[in-house]
């Protein structure tokens, strides 16, 4: 029988990526994504529902993930679910995870200039002039 663990999100970032190195070297990064839901309530009023995923990032993946990626970023990821399971003080714990295989940012790119850089807008240009004297 064939299988398949395969995962889609849109979402934004709720947290700063957390970027930490394993002893081998290789970056491991950790997210937290909300994605959104909304629906009409029996009292006809809209309620939106926000769902948390944590999302790990690793090697090269995480290393972009952790330079581009901040707060509040909207992100494609694919990915798959793994469950984690550990014991502590004698019970068990779990913590469900989307590792993160394929990423894209989806913000608009701004283009970053220092303040001192920047030019003012001018009030009006010379092509605002001749609007005038258009005949139509």
């Amino acid at each position: 029988m064939a299988s398949l663990n395969k995962v889609i999100l849109i979402g934004t970032l709720g947290r700063e990526p957390e970027v930490r190195y394993a002893p081998s070297g290789d970056a491991i990064c950790n997210m937290s994504l909300a994605t959104d839901d909304s629906f009409k309530a029996k009292d006809g009023e809209w309620r939106k529902v926000t769902d948390w995923h944590n999302l790990v990032a690793f090697r090269k993946m995480a290393e972009i993930c952790g330079k581009h990626l901040r707060k509040g970023s909207l992100v494609y990821v694919e990915g798959r679910i793994k469950t984690e399971t550990w014991e502590k003080d004698g019970k068990k714990h779990y913590a469900t995870k989307i590792h993160v295989d394929e990423m894209k940012m989806m913000d608009k790119l701004e283009k970053k200039e220092p303040a001192e850089q920047r030019t003012p807008a001018p009030k009006s240009s010379p092509v605002d002039d001749l609007a005038d004297d258009l005949p139509f």
